[in-house]
């Protein structure tokens, strides 16, 4: 992802009618060759600041490289530059190389999520009261803080917490999230963790309308047949194979079946990940086509 890449792709989706944009939060990719990784929050500012339509925001942010007061008053200031449109997705950290890379400590992963939880807990309080806030955790402290000035929006943005597991992910929906992220399910397996979020937020008296539910997953669309094929080689599988794992793919109606599929079954949002970064043409068409 560089600035030209990137500044194309943000005007072409506020264009083109989607409803909004997201990206992942990292220094470099996992596998041994580096490539181009756009400073997220620099990102979403310009966004913020070029569109007047897309809902926008990280894929997550994750509190192993970034301080929750920090990412807290970033997010704020986005989202009032942006007239409330920044969707703050908060995240654990699971990349090792960059970690290691960077000198990070990513923590192993009970200490990992505990750390998560403190710093969902400060994020949320610094957005959330308009009084100090005071914290004393084992990550992180806070002595009578207040976030000012206070977000544009009552409350700052709303907060996405994304992931499939049960014990952890969905309590932590529960407790701090107006919107859940999934990843990768076939609507059967959507269908079955959605009724139990939809438990789980009863159970603590939130109504389960309270949160929106949202879906990353693979997308493998091509502006023709041959460019569809190609991609489809490209992954050495099969069409029908992606999207028995899930991922959305295929010829336009097949897209078009496979959201209907999704949107039955409960879902509000689906974020399709688009790695083409110079494919524009395809993108254009799944626009054009599906939407």
């Amino acid at each position: 992802m560089t600035w030209t890449r990137w500044q194309k792709i943000v005007r072409l989706v506020e264009d083109l009618g989607f409803a909004g944009l997201f990206r992942s939060d990292h220094f470099t990719n996992s596998n041994a060759v580096d490539i181009d990784s756009l400073e997220l929050w620099t990102s979403l500012t310009w966004l913020a600041g070029n569109t007047s339509r897309i809902e926008f925001g990280p894929l997550v942010t994750p509190f192993s490289f970034r301080h929750p007061v920090h990412t807290a008053r970033m997010a704020s200031a986005v989202d009032d530059l942006s007239n409330g449109r920044l969707v703050l997705g908060l995240g654990a950290g699971w990349q090792e190389r960059e970690h290691y890379l960077f000198g990070f400590d990513l923590l192993e992963p009970e200490a990992r999520f505990n750390r998560f939880k403190e710093g969902m807990e400060v994020v949320t309080r610094l957005l959330q009261s308009d009084e100090p806030v005071t914290f004393d955790g084992q990550y992180y402290q806070l002595h009578g803080a207040t976030l000012l000035p206070r977000p544009g929006r009552h409350g700052g943005p709303r907060i996405l917490i994304g992931g499939n597991g049960v014990k952890r992910t969905l309590s932590y929906v529960v407790q701090y999230a107006s919107e859940w992220n999934c990843v990768t399910l076939t609507p059967q397996e959507f269908a079955r963790l959605n009724q139990r979020l939809d438990d789980m937020l009863t159970t603590a008296g939130r109504q389960p309308q309270s949160v929106r539910r949202s879906m990353m997953t693979g997308c493998v669309f091509g502006k023709n047949d041959a460019a569809l094929q190609q991609k489809v080689t490209a992954r050495g599988t099969s069409l029908e194979q992606l999207q028995e794992r899930g991922i959305v793919a295929g010829s336009p109606e097949a897209v078009k079946k496979q959201l209907a599929a999704l949107a039955e079954a409960g879902l509000q949002r689906i974020m399709l990940q688009w790695l083409d970064l110079d494919d524009l043409e395809s993108l254009e068409r799944l626009a054009k086509t599906t939407l």
